[in-house]
């Protein structure tokens, strides 16, 4: 391995997790005028800190380059991403007995889908969110939102302007931000005295566990486990109270985090248990992201195999759900929109567009009563129920499920 450096602690890392080879950014989605442009790749590699215990991309996009106007995520199109806001809201409003009075930021707001919520409550939050395109349909919504990466020096002018916030709230962002430090130092400076952050975010423990390799693209600075969360926040003054295991994106983690000299919130015993499971997993060592790395080589060719079955029948296939995810998995597996058709996204931003790498075309669910394939590969498999529920019609003709992800499942 070449001479790299850690993102955070700034050691030789040692250890690579996977080389998924060269691909595009996986939301740099193509208009039809794009095609014909090309594509910027970069090799996706992840490696893992030997000294702070970081999983972290090598190569990596300037953080302007992947959350701009052409960014075409928004939480608003998952029912069930919003019932979880929704729930969240309703659950920390009790836990931390806010108010109309209380002070309530989240980072990467995104469309406004979980700070709507607070509007029950009299509560007039404030978001945070780079991507242009996103921040304004929240602000559709009525809520103020700020057009703007985070971090220490953003926090300091925030602070200056407004003063400081009860809650602060960052729903899968972490992973997001190339340089953790600083973005843990402006939540830190951001922070009322008896503040609260709670954080979401897919839980590395999970991703090597159940083989979610296609979770892993260059948006996706860092892969966390508690291991590595805990010593960043306890570096930067502030320290974990409490955590809890969530079952969105396959298995994630909410923490609980307050200032380090905050004596009127104890530390739970979740947050011992859930870093004595991570090393009794092994996430403390090598060996356990080497293993995966070779895991994930072998399910590429397993992948192969049941596509050319299905070629070599005649079979049509299409995918639902132009997830990120999916344009990890297609690029490294090679597959183009000669194996997949095209694939359905109730995104009405997404439709028309073209996948990046791959150029899979994105449709709307419509097509798919129009077309009748006979498989249908879902994307996001950890909405999979969802989506069954949601096309339970295409078994009039005899049309299956398949998943690729953590392994080769036909339904």
């Amino acid at each position: 391995m070449e001479k790299i450096k850690c993102r955070y602690c700034g050691e030789e890392l040692h250890t690579y997790m996977v080389d998924l080879g060269l691909s595009p950014l996986s939301n740099d989605y193509l208009t039809e005028d794009d095609i014909e442009k090309g594509q910027h790749e970069l090799p996706l590699r992840t490696c893992y800190c030997d000294h702070c215990k970081l999983v972290q991309v090598v190569n990596f996009e300037a953080p302007d380059g992947v959350f701009n106007r052409n960014y075409k995520y928004y939480s608003s199109f998952s029912a069930s991403w919003l019932k979880h806001s929704e729930q969240y809201v309703d659950y920390i409003v009790d836990r931390l007995g806010l108010d109309k009075d209380s002070k309530v930021m989240e980072i990467a707001s995104n469309d406004g889908y979980l700070l709507q919520f607070f509007g029950k409550y009299d509560i007039k939050p404030l978001g945070i969110e780079p991507s242009t395109s996103t921040a304004d349909v929240a602000r559709k919504k009525g809520i103020e939102t700020i057009d703007s990466f985070f971090g220490e020096e953003f926090a300091k002018r925030l602070v200056s302007e407004r003063k400081t916030y009860d809650l602060i709230i960052g729903n899968n962002v972490l992973a997001h931000v190339p340089y953790i430090d600083d973005f843990v130092k402006g939540l830190k400076t951001s922070l009322s005295e008896q503040g609260t952050i709670t954080m979401e975010f897919p839980h590395l423990l999970n991703l090597i566990k159940y083989k979610q390799f296609d979770t892993i693209y260059h948006e996706h600075f860092s892969y966390l486990d508690l291991l590595a969360v805990n010593r960043i926040f306890g570096d930067n003054g502030l320290k974990l109270y409490d955590v809890q295991k969530l079952e969105t994106h396959g298995g994630s983690l909410r923490i609980f985090a307050a200032h380090a000299e905050n004596t009127k919130v104890q530390v739970s015993s979740a947050v011992k248990d859930i870093i004595d499971e991570e090393t009794e997993f092994g996430l403390d060592s090598p060996r356990i992201f080497e293993e995966f790395g070779r895991y994930v080589q072998n399910l590429k060719f397993s992948i192969w195999n049941k596509i050319t079955e299905l070629k070599k029948e005649d079979k049509t296939i299409v995918g639902y759900g132009a997830a990120a995810k999916g344009n990890t998995l297609f690029n490294f597996c090679g597959i183009k929109n000669d194996v997949i058709s095209y694939v359905a996204d109730m995104n009405p931003y997404k439709q028309n567009l073209h996948l990046p790498g791959s150029l899979i075309p994105i449709v709307s669910p419509d097509k798919i009563k129009e077309t009748k394939p006979d498989y249908i590969v879902i994307i996001p498999w950890n909405l999979k129920q969802e989506i069954m529920q949601q096309l339970e019609y295409v078994r009039e003709w005899g049309c299956k499920f398949v998943t690729f992800m953590p392994e080769v499942q036909e339904y």
